[in-house]
């Protein structure tokens, strides 16, 4: 008789023969699989008529569920792709409601299910929407409780460190903000899991490393897509978008030619070409071994920093934050230090990663209802914040990458009577951040 059970984080299978997916494990006598295995292992074992046990679940009881929620049209198109196989990635624009279809998908399925998410703002938000939607009580895993649920709710970090403990609890996993999950270390959450129904939800799949490949063996691939420009008027806001160039300073300018001229001499020299992001990652593992290579990305850097935080942006922004004087604007930049300097020249309440839980909570809560009218902050607002009233974005410096791109533009783009969104982009002349900072076809300062 063929036994399978949930050990330690892999399932320890008792057989005379080897099965699919198994390797010996000769200091316990037994063969052993990723628990990511688990539904195509049991598969196996039905369709070849073999005497099997199964001791592997350990799920919570499931109350039963509501599903009272009203989806638009999209959304039903959504959910009814993912529900073929119960597996696989939705990829649908910020704002499109991606959490309204995945506590769709839970109720339709009514089973244990844990959702991922990647930030403790999103915990809560999830938490929330969980509550009100099925009212049922909602547990959470995270660096600050740990409740376990039929229904819980866990950060990355979390579900990483606790997948040997919880990887038999649920059969069903929701991965919001799925393209973290390719990354070293979190991918190991998708492997502990026995879970057979995996739903991801995104509104940027491709990751610059190429690693969103990993997704289709992760959770299932891609199965649904929708653009922004298919819901805008509709269910997202009308938008523009419209480039601000401006010029380095005289001073800024000299130092920036020093430090860059560094870079691009070294790359001549050895003859390196720097094409595609792994052409990069190959440069920077380099600097590694090479003192040279390293000297020449620490002054790309330097010239990069000048590039990003030039002194003229800040009169670019001052003309922006006059134009739209009383409307909701948030301001994006790369560095820390730029966020500091806008916070004190504008008297713009600041957040970054180093900002206290309680202290974000309070300016996020005031931005929303419009004590604050504008926020600065360096990524760490890129995910996870619900603003319908934001309208106006401005990026000052970042790293050029369309995922970046998309997130920044999703926090303006929630649907409100009458708004007409705009996302500014300001960069400096002359320098490396223009080339990288044009990703988008469509042509500039046409609504939307």
């Amino acid at each position: 008789m063929i036994a399978v059970r949930y050990e330690k984080g892999t399932l320890a299978v008792t057989s005379n023969f080897k099965l699919p997916h198994t390797v010996w494990d000769a200091r316990s006598s037994v063969y052993r699989c990723l628990p990511l295995f688990y539904k195509d292992l049991i598969e196996y074992l039905k369709l070849s008529r073999l005497d099997y046990t199964d001791d592997v679940l350990d799920v919570p009881p499931m109350p039963a569920l509501l599903d009272t929620t009203k989806l638009r049209d999209y959304q039903t198109d959504a959910l009814t792709r993912w529900l073929r196989t119960k597996q696989g990635v939705l990829v649908l624009p910020t704002g499109a409601g991606k959490t309204v279809i995945g506590i769709t998908a839970i109720a339709r399925l009514n089973v244990p299910t844990l959702v991922v998410v990647p930030t403790l703002e999103l915990v809560q938000q999830w938490r929330r929407e969980l509550q009100n939607a099925l009212k049922i009580a909602v547990g959470t895993y995270s660096g600050e409780a740990h409740d376990l649920q039929p229904v819980t709710v866990a950060t990355y970090d979390t579900a990483y460190l606790r997948a040997e403990e919880l990887g038999n609890r649920f059969l069903l996993l929701i991965f919001d903000e799925v393209h973290h999950l390719p990354s070293p270390g979190y991918s190991t959450i998708a492997e502990l899991f026995v879970a057979p129904y995996r739903l991801g939800l995104t509104a940027t799949y491709e990751r610059e490393d190429g690693l969103h490949t990993e997704l289709e063996r992760l959770v299932g691939g891609k199965v649904y897509e929708i653009s922004v420009e298919k819901l805008t008027g509709t269910h997202l806001a009308d938008y523009m978008t419209r480039k601000i160039v401006t010029d380095l300073t005289d001073d800024e300018r000299a130092e920036y030619e020093r430090y860059y001229s560094v870079f691009t001499e070294f790359l001549k020299q050895k003859r390196v070409v720097l094409r595609t992001p792994r052409d990069f990652q190959r440069f920077v593992m380099r600097t590694g071994r090479d003192q040279k290579a390293r000297e020449a990305l620490l002054a790309r850097n330097r010239a990069r920093r000048i590039a990003l935080n030039s002194r003229s942006k800040l009169t670019a922004l001052a003309t922006i934050l006059d134009t739209h004087f009383g409307e909701r604007t948030i301001i994006f930049t790369e560095h820390n230090s730029l966020v500091y300097a806008i916070s004190k020249e504008f008297l713009i309440p600041a957040i970054t990663h180093t900002t206290p839980k309680e202290e974000r909570a309070e300016i996020l809560d005031r931005f929303r209802t419009g004590a604050y009218n504008a926020i600065v902050t360096s990524k760490v607002l890129e995910e996870g914040i619900d603003v319908p009233e934001a309208s106006v974005g401005v990026i000052l410096s970042g790293s050029g990458s369309k995922r970046e791109y998309k997130q920044r533009l999703g926090r303006i783009l929630r649907k409100r009577e009458g708004k007409l969104a705009v996302l500014y982009e300001i960069v400096s002349k002359g320098t490396s951040e223009v080339g990288i900072s044009r990703r988008r076809k469509s042509s500039e300062n046409e609504p939307r």
